[in-house]
């Protein structure tokens, strides 16, 4: 289980992320550019390059989000922990996890596998790409398998090592 919660293993989960969403990234700015260059240069814009750019938009937004959480970086409001000291730091923090993790099972994780099964069962495929739908939305339930992770490995470290607070 320790090994599981381990920061080499986190690290290497943050190396993986963060090497997908640059490539992400990389991949939209060659399509944005090309479809503004097939727009205006060529004056005939290129038919799938929008749907792909939105598509890759969900997927960054999506990994970002988990990402972002596993480095304990996203927005929040901190000004009532400002005012706690020891171990009431620790435990509202432990019940911010608890939270965030019950949410992304819920909305994330189940939510999302619902709305793969629905569409995969559907056969929705894009309209430019013609690819399924279900494997755009996949990230969502993936992302969430992600933010839970991290949520419980900060659980884990706060039960861990709470003699530090």
């Amino acid at each position: 289980m320790s090994q599981l919660f381990s920061l080499k293993w986190k690290s290497q989960i943050d190396r993986t992320i963060a090497s997908a969403l640059v490539g992400l990234m990389a991949l939209m700015v060659v399509n944005v550019t090309w479809q503004v260059v097939s727009r205006y240069v060529f004056q005939n814009p290129s038919s799938f390059t929008d749907e792909l750019a939105r598509y890759m938009l969900i997927w960054v937004g999506m990994l970002g989000a988990a990402y972002v959480a596993g480095k304990d970086q996203h927005l929040a409001i901190d000004i009532v922990l400002s005012k706690m000291t020891g171990s009431q730091v620790r435990n509202t923090k432990i019940l911010i996890h608890l939270f965030v993790l019950l949410f992304a099972l819920a909305a994330m994780v189940i939510g999302g596998s619902n709305l793969v099964y629905i569409t995969f069962t559907l056969g929705q495929t894009s309209a430019a790409l013609k690819i399924p739908l279900a494997y755009v939305y996949a990230i969502i339930p993936f992302s969430g398998l992600l933010v839970i992770y991290y949520q419980a490995l900060a659980i884990y470290q706060l039960k861990t090592f709470q003699k530090t607070f």
